[in-house]
């Protein structure tokens, strides 16, 4: 059993859209027990719509599309499918009517052209779409089902739950099996450096099969298994991920897609610890990051962004000597500018950053992409160096993640106030 996700549309392939119906259509398939094994995007293209189809409907047991279901003439997903299969279109009323109804519900007149959004292969099924004017279709080409949803999100989530899935299960896909990734993230290491602690895993032919990704200097690990049901699945993956928590320790700080920020404000609650950020080359991000996260404001009293000498000097007290003598992208500056920020905000942690972005800047001692990041308590300050590669943005976001992850990790020195829940 294998599956196929189509994506259409030149603005995808362009680049100006990204294509997230494909990751989820493989997270809810990989609930129903159906690996996939084939992403496909292809533009508006008639020609190049058509080699696609034909080799998917060859090649796997299940072809998912989303998108080209519109009324513009670059729509061209019902005329494929007919051609693939050899039929003509055929007119469906009902549809019809309800495409008519969804505009005058909007106190709109439907425009004559969506009516071709009525038609469908001869011999498939009309999906309904009961958020959208565009319906969705439901065949079978030889050997392989197919499911044509349209490209809008909240449309085919929609559409694949109520509809899909129970056509899935009637024809016999899906239920045979589940199909489970658990994703580890990690901070702290290299991606070579995280994979020579398991050497032993990533082989192939390893079950559960164990891989290692990187995005942004966050190291995931990814156990994926298959088994008839999830206890089944659970009993592959547990051993494997103690064995990753073991070897890795406190370089892990999440699962699945949690970040550094949720597992910084998760700690600050446990530990019942106040925070505040002073930021130069981040600009606030840190900041902005953790107030993302839902119940931040209950230990997330504020921050600042001083990003030129005189409000360094001005907002947090940093001698204008010591930026004089060291410079602001230096180690004593960062952590004059922590213990500035726990004065001003009064909180029981502050976390500093200073550091050169580029793409110019910097000094032979401190080239660009050099950060200084410093964190501060009401007994102690401590500091690190590290220089990043890439671009101005990678840069600010790899410093924000290096000052979460001090924050996380002098949280998890401090003990847990009796009577919380950790």
């Amino acid at each position: 059993m294998k599956a196929e996700i189509i994506s259409i549309g030149s603005e995808i392939t362009s680049g100006q859209n990204l294509d997230t119906n494909a990751q989820w259509l493989s997270r809810r398939l990989a609930e129903l027990g159906i690996p996939v094994g084939f992403h496909t995007t292809v533009a508006d293209d008639l020609s190049d719509n058509l080699a696609i189809f034909r080799l998917a409907s060859q090649r796997a047991n299940l072809v998912i599309s989303t998108g080209g279901l519109g009324p513009t003439q670059d729509d061209l997903t019902r005329d494929v499918l007919a051609e693939v299969a050899g039929v003509p279109l055929v007119y469906d009323p009902a549809s019809f009517e309800h495409i008519q109804q969804m505009f005058a519900k909007r106190g709109r007149v439907m425009p004559e052209r969506n009516r071709v959004q009525a038609y469908h292969p001869q011999g498939s099924e009309m999906v309904f779409n009961a958020v959208g004017t565009a319906p969705g279709i439901w065949m079978k080409i030889g050997d392989c089902y197919l499911a044509a949803l349209p490209g809008v999100p909240s449309e085919m989530y929609l559409m694949f739950q109520n509809e899909i899935v129970p056509r899935l299960k009637q024809v016999g896909l899906g239920g045979g099996g589940v199909f489970v990734q658990r994703k580890i993230n990690t901070f702290g290491w290299g991606e070579s450096a995280v994979e020579e602690k398991f050497l032993d895993l990533p082989r192939r032919g390893h079950v559960p099969e164990v891989g290692i990704t990187a995005s942004d200097a966050t190291i995931s690990l990814r156990i994926l298994a298959r088994a008839e049901n999830y206890e089944a699945v659970e009993k592959l993956i547990a051993p494997v991920e103690l064995t990753i928590r073991q070897r890795l320790g406190s370089l892990v700080y999440g699962f699945e897609e949690e970040e550094l920020q949720h597992a910084v404000v998760k700690l600050l609650n446990e530990k019942r610890q106040t925070l505040c950020t002073a930021e130069s080359v981040t600009g606030g991000l840190i900041a902005h990051r953790i107030t993302q996260v839902a119940g931040a404001s209950e230990w997330f009293y504020g921050g600042v962004v001083t990003y030129t000498d005189a409000i360094k000097h001005q907002e947090l007290g940093v001698p204008l000597n010591l930026l004089e003598q060291y410079g602001a992208v230096s180690q004593p500056v960062a952590e004059a500018m922590a213990q500035g920020a726990l004065r001003k905000f009064r909180t029981d942690l502050a976390v500093a950053t200073t550091g050169f972005a580029g793409p110019s800047g910097g000094t032979e001692e401190n080239p660009v992409g050099t950060v200084y990041t410093a964190i501060a308590t009401r007994e102690t300050v401590a500091s690190l160096r590290y220089s990043w590669f890439g671009n101005r943005q990678e840069i600010q976001s790899r410093a924000a993640k290096l000052a979460l992850n001090l924050v996380r990790l002098k949280l998890l020195e401090l003990p847990t106030p009796a009577g919380t829940n950790s």
